[in-house]
C-alpha cells in the first residue's frame, strides 16, 4: 500500500497478509475497538464494556455474574438474553478523515440484531451475525464528539417474533429437547445455531459486537480485499491464479494493475476499471511454465509451502495500491464414480491427484462466547489433532464460520476442512429478506475463505436432508412438497449456485450425510441420505455393542460417528461443589444435555466392564469418570480401525470407505460431550488413542467366523512388505506365553491388506493352554528394517470376564530431563487402561490410557505451564481397570 498526494487506498484483507509502507494511515482508518458503555433496557445496569465483545462477558467482567459455566448458571442467567441491550460509544475525528468523499462505518460481526445509531440518527440496522455490514456516513460526521449507539434486541424474543409472523406453515423444530434447557425457535434467526441449546452445550444466546468496529476514509477507491484461488489447467500443464479485488470507488477509475509470484518467475501487467459503487474485480495471473511449483499438501502427506503474491496498482495518475499477500497451489477432487463389485459410487477426495483417506473429526465453537476465544487455544486444539495424526476437521454447520486464525493455522499445519454452512438439525425459512440476508452471507464467507487451501469441500447444511428424508419432524405427507421447495431454494438455487458462481476450485456438498451425486439425481432429497452405497454417513448406537465391528455400517465415508464420555475431575472442578461430585447428582444431571445419555454410557461400560463399586463416593465418582472414558475411547477405536481397514475392499457391494471423521473433536464447556478433548485443552483417552488409530501405518486385529484376522493399513506412499508379530499373554503375567510371525505379505501404498489369519481357538490351544477368558493379544507390524506402526491389542473376552486379572500396584517416579519430564512406571501384572493423571498441571502425555503388558514403562510429560517434579509427585495419580472394582 503507498499513499501520493493526499489520494489514500484502504487495504484490509483479512484472509491475506498485508504488507503496508504507508505511515499516515491511521489519519484515514479508526478503530472505534476498545472501552465502550453497555446498558440495558431499563437502565438498572451501565457499565464499561469492552469491543470486541459480548453482554455475557461484560458483565463477568464487570463482577455482576459469576462464571457462566459455574454449576447451573446458564439457566439462572437466561435473564440476559431475554433483555434489551445497548453498546455506546463516543469517540473525536481528524479534519482529514472528516474531509475524505466516502467515510463507511464499518462492523465486521454483530450478534445478531441490531439498530446502529450515529449522532442521534439511525444509519442502518442488522439481522446477521455472520456477516460485515457497513454504513455510509459521511454527511454525520461532526467536529468534536461523535456518539456511536448500536442497540440489540433479545435474540430470543427476536426470534419468538419471527416464528408468529410465520402464520402460513410451522417451520419445524419449534424447540429444542426439554434436556438441553434451551430456547425456541433458533432456525428464525442467523446467528449461532447452537447458542441456543445443543446437545452438548448449553444456552447462551449471545449479543454484541463480537468482531472489530472502525472507520474507514477514501476519496477515489478502497481495496478492501483480496482473494486468490490458484486453478490448474490439466490439459496445458499450466497453474494460474485467480485475484480477485474487491473495491469501493467513488467514481470511475482506470488503470494498471501487476500481479506476480516472484518466486515463480511470474508477473503480469493487466488493465483495470473499476466502476463506482462496491464491485468484484477478476484477474487471471499465468504461472510460468518453467517454474517448479511446490504444492501444498495434507498432514502426513507432504509440505504446506506457500508463496508470496504481490498485488501493485498504477490508477488515474499518482493513485497507487499495494497488497502482499499468501497463495498455496493445490488441487482437490471429490470423486463419485461407479465401483467395480458394487452399486452406487464411490466418494473420497483427491488432492494433487493422490486419493487421500480423510482421518479426523468434527469442530464445534471452542466457547460459548467467541471474544473469549484466544490464540493460543485455536493453535493447542489444532496442534492437537496434528499431533493425533489427524489430516482433516469438519467445521460443523451449527456454530460459526470460524476467525481467520483458525484457517490460517490450518493452511500451516495441513489440516483439510470440511466447511459447513451455518444451518444445522432443522428446516428454515425461505422469506425474501432471510433469503437475502443469507446470500450476503454466504458470498462474503466463500469470498473470505476461498484463499484459504485447508478447506477442501464446502458443504450446504448439517443433516437438513436426512431430516426431511426420515421425518424428524412428522411432518404431514401433504405438505412435504412444501418443505421440499424451500429447502432446494435456500441450498441449491441460493446457497449452490452462489458458491459455484465465486469458487470452481473445490467441490459443494448441499448437505451431510448426503448420498451427493445421487441425492442430486433424486431431486436433491434421496430416500436413504444414510445408503452405505453413496456419500458421506452419520451414525451412532448407544445401545448396539460397540465392540462388535459387525453393528457399524461399512461407509463410503463416515463423516459423524462417535460415544459420550464424562471430562476429567480437574476440568469439572472449578465449576462445581462437593455436593456435585456423584454420578447421581443433580449437577450430573444438568450438565448432561443428551437424552438418557448419563445412563447409556454406564449401560455400554457395562457390557464389557465392571461397573464402580468403591463405598468412597468421591472415588466412585472419578472412577465412573475414568471408565466413561475407556468405553468412549474403546468404542470409537474399534469403529475408526473397521473404517482405515475397509478401504480396499468391497464386501456386498460395500466398503472402499474414505474417510474417519468421528464426533467431536472438542468441547464448549465443561460437560459430558462426545469430544477427545476436554474444555481448556486436556485431552482424554480417546484422543491418545487417536494418536494409534490414526496413525499412518497400522495394525487392525479383529474377529470373523472364529479367525482373528489382521490387517496391514498404509497411508503411505510407498510399496510395504509386511508381517504381523503376535505375542499372547495370560492376565496375571507380564512376559508373553508364546509369540508368533506371520509371513511377509505385499502392502500396496494407500490400501489395508490381510496379513495374518488364524483361528482364535487354535492360536490360544497352541499357546500354554491359554483359553478366551485367561489369556489377551498385543500384536504390531514388521518389515526388513523393524516395527511399523503402534503395537496394538486383542481382548480374546470382556475384561469384565477376563480370569486372572490382578491389582496391578503400580509404581512411579518422575524426573526432569532437558525436553521436559519423564514418568517412569513399574507394574507388577498386566495393567489395561494405564490412565495418568497430575490434577491442574496443564499439560500432556506422550502416551496415555495405554495396555501394560511389561513390568517397566517410561512415558514423556510436557506441561504447558511452569512446573516441577515434585508439583507432578504430588499431583500425579494412577488408574488402571481393575482399581476401580
Amino acid at each position: 500500500m503507498s499513499l501520493s498526494g493526499n489520494i489514500l487506498v484502504y487495504f484490509l484483507c483479512a484472509c491475506c497478509s498485508v504488507v503496508s509502507s504507508v505511515s499516515s494511515e491511521q489519519k484515514h482508518k479508526l478503530s472505534l475497538n476498545g472501552k465502550w458503555r453497555l446498558t440495558n433496557s431499563n437502565g438498572s445496569l451501565s457499565f464499561p464494556a469492552e469491543v470486541p465483545g459480548c453482554v455475557h462477558s461484560a458483565l463477568q467482567q464487570q463482577g455482576y455474574i459469576q462464571n457462566p459455566y459455574f454449576r447451573f448458571n446458564d439457566v439462572s442467567y437466561r435473564w440476559i438474553a431475554l433483555d434489551n441491550w445497548t453498546y455506546t460509544t463516543s469517540f473525536s475525528v481528524s479534519s482529514q478523515l472528516r474531509s475524505r468523499r466516502k467515510v463507511l462505518l464499518v462492523f465486521d460481526g454483530v450478534d445478531t440484531v441490531a439498530s446502529v445509531w450515529l449522532n442521534g440518527i439511525t444509519v442502518g440496522k442488522t439481522d446477521n451475525m455472520f456477516r460485515q455490514f457497513d454504513f455510509p456516513v459521511t454527511d454525520l460526521l461532526k467536529e468534536g464528539e461523535n456518539v456511536l449507539r448500536v442497540s440489540f434486541l433479545s435474540p430470543v424474543l427476536y426470534a419468538s417474533d419471527r416464528r408468529k409472523a410465520h402464520s402460513a406453515y410451522r417451520v419445524p423444530p419449534e424447540c429444542p429437547p426439554e434436556v438441553q434447557k434451551g430456547e425456541c425457535h433458533v432456525n428464525f434467526i442467523r446467528k449461532e445455531q447452537s447458542s441456543f441449546s445443543w446437545d452438548w452445550g448449553p444456552s447462551f444466546p449471545t449479543m454484541g459486537l463480537w468482531k472489530g468496529v472502525r472507520l474507514e476514509a477514501f476519496d477515489v477507491l478502497q481495496l478492501f480485499q483480496v482473494s486468490s484461488v490458484p486453478l490448474y489447467n490439466s490439459s496445458l500443464s499450466q497453474w494460474s491464479v485467480q485475484v480477485e479485488l474487491l473495491v469501493d470507488a467513488v467514481r470511475e477509475t482506470n488503470g494498471r494493475v501487476t500481479l506476480s509470484v516472484p518466486e515463480l518467475l511470474s508477473e503480469q501487467t493487466l488493465q483495470a476499471r473499476f466502476l463506482p459503487g462496491k464491485t468484484k474485480n477478476a484477474f487471471t495471473l499465468h504461472i510460468n511454465t518453467s517454474s517448479q511449483v511446490k504444492l501444498w499438501w495434507p498432514s502426513g502427506h507432504g509440505d504446506q509451502p506457500s508463496y508470496q503474491l504481490t498485488v501493485r496498482g498504477f490508477l488515474d495518475g499518482p493513485l497507487t495500491l499495494s497488497a502482499d499477500s499468501k497463495v498455496y497451489f493445490r488441487t482437490v477432487e471429490l470423486v463419485q464414480e461407479p465401483v467395480v463389485g458394487s452399486p452406487g459410487l464411490s466418494f473420497y477426495f483427491r488432492i494433487n491427484g493422490k486419493p487421500v483417506f480423510l482421518k479426523g473429526s468434527n469442530w464445534i465453537p471452542a466457547h460459548s462466547f467467541q471474544d473469549q476465544v484466544a490464540p493460543a487455544v485455536l493453535r493447542n486444539l489444532l496442534q492437537s489433532a496434528v499431533d493425533a495424526n489427524m489430516n482433516a476437521l469438519r467445521v460443523w454447520g451449527g456454530g460459526v464460520y470460524e476467525q481467520e486464525l483458525f484457517y490460517s493455522i490450518c493452511d500451516e499445519m495441513g489440516i483439510m476442512i470440511w466447511q459447513d454452512f451455518m444451518f444445522a438439525c432443522a428446516m428454515y425459512p425461505t422469506e425474501d429478506d432471510f433469503i437475502q440476508t443469507v446470500r450476503e452471507e454466504v458470498i462474503q464467507q466463500v469470498r473470505r475463505l476461498k484463499s484459504h487451501p485447508s478447506i477442501v469441500v464446502w458443504s450446504g447444511n448439517n443433516e437438513n436432508e436426512a431430516a426431511l428424508a426420515t421425518d424428524w419432524f412428522s411432518i404431514p405427507v401433504s405438505q412435504k412438497p412444501t418443505y421440499l421447495k424451500d429447502y432446494v431454494t435456500l441450498y441449491v438455487n441460493n446457497i449452490r449456485a452462489i458458491v459455484q458462481e465465486e469458487d470452481q476450485s473445490r467441490p459443494f456438498l448441499v448437505s451431510s450425510p448426503t448420498n451427493g451425486a445421487e441425492s442430486e439425481q433424486e431431486g436433491w432429497v434421496a430416500a436413504n441420505p444414510y445408503s452405505p452405497y453413496y456419500g458421506d454417513t452419520h451414525f451412532y448406537s448407544y445401545t448396539l455393542d460397540c465392540w462388535d465391528w459387525r453393528t457399524f455400517p461399512r461407509t463410503r465415508f463416515a463423516s459423524e460417528y462417535g460415544f459420550q464420555s464424562w471430562p476429567s475431575f480437574s476440568t469439572l472442578q472449578p465449576v462445581s461443589i462437593r455436593e456435585d461430585w456423584s454420578y447421581s447428582s443433580d449437577f450430573s444431571s444438568h450438565r448432561q444435555h443428551h437424552d438418557n445419555g448419563n445412563q447409556q454410557m454406564l449401560q455400554q461400560a457395562a457390557i464389557h466392564f465392571h461397573l464402580p463399586n468403591s463405598s468412597d463416593p468421591l472415588k466412585r465418582f472419578t472412577d465412573t469418570l475414568y471408565l466413561t472414558q475407556v468405553m468412549q475411547a474403546q468404542c470409537v477405536k474399534t469403529q475408526t480401525e473397521f473404517y482405515r481397514r475397509s478401504r480396499s475392499e468391497i464386501i456386498e457391494g460395500k466398503g472402499h470407505t474414505m474417510g474417519a471423521l468421528y464426533w467431536q473433536l472438542n468441547d464448549v464447556w465443561q460437560a459430558p460431550s462426545w469430544s477427545s478433548i476436554e474444555f481448556g485443552g486436556k485431552w482424554k483417552m480417546l484422543h491418545y488413542f487417536a494418536q494409534d488409530f490414526f496413525a499412518p501405518v497400522l495394525p487392525v486385529g479383529f474377529e470373523d467366523d472364529g479367525s482373528l484376522l489382521i490387517y496391514a493399513v498404509s497411508d503411505l506412499t510407498v510399496d510395504l512388505k509386511l508381517r504381523a508379530a503376535v505375542s499372547v499373554y495370560t492376565w496375571s503375567e507380564v512376559d508373553p506365553v508364546c509369540s508368533l510371525k506371520s509371513e511377509p505379505v505385499p502392502v500396496p501404498a494407500g490400501s489395508a491388506a490381510a496379513v495374518f489369519k488364524q483361528p482364535v481357538a487354535a492360536l490360544l490351544a497352541g499357546c500354554g493352554g491359554c483359553t478366551r477368558l485367561t489369556c489377551l493379544l498385543t500384536f504390531h507390524l514388521e518389515d526388513g528394517s523393524g516395527q511399523r506402526g503402534p503395537r496394538n491389542h486383542h481382548f480374546p473376552c470382556s475384561p469384565r470376564e477376563a480370569q486372572g486379572i490382578r491389582t496391578p500396584n503400580i509404581t512411579a517416579k518422575v524426573q526432569e530431563e532437558e525436553t521436559g519430564y519423564t514418568v517412569t512406571l513399574r507394574s507388577s501384572s498386566i495393567a489395561p487402561f494405564v490412565w495418568l493423571d497430575v490434577g491442574n498441571v496443564a499439560g500432556r502425555f506422550s502416551s496415555n490410557g495405554f495396555l501394560m503388558v511389561s513390568g517397566k514403562r517410561t512415558v514423556g510429560f510436557t506441561p504447558w505451564r511452569p512446573t516441577s517434579a515434585a508439583e507432578l509427585s504430588r499431583s500425579l495419580s494412577i488408574t488402571s481397570l481393575r482399581d476401580v472394582y
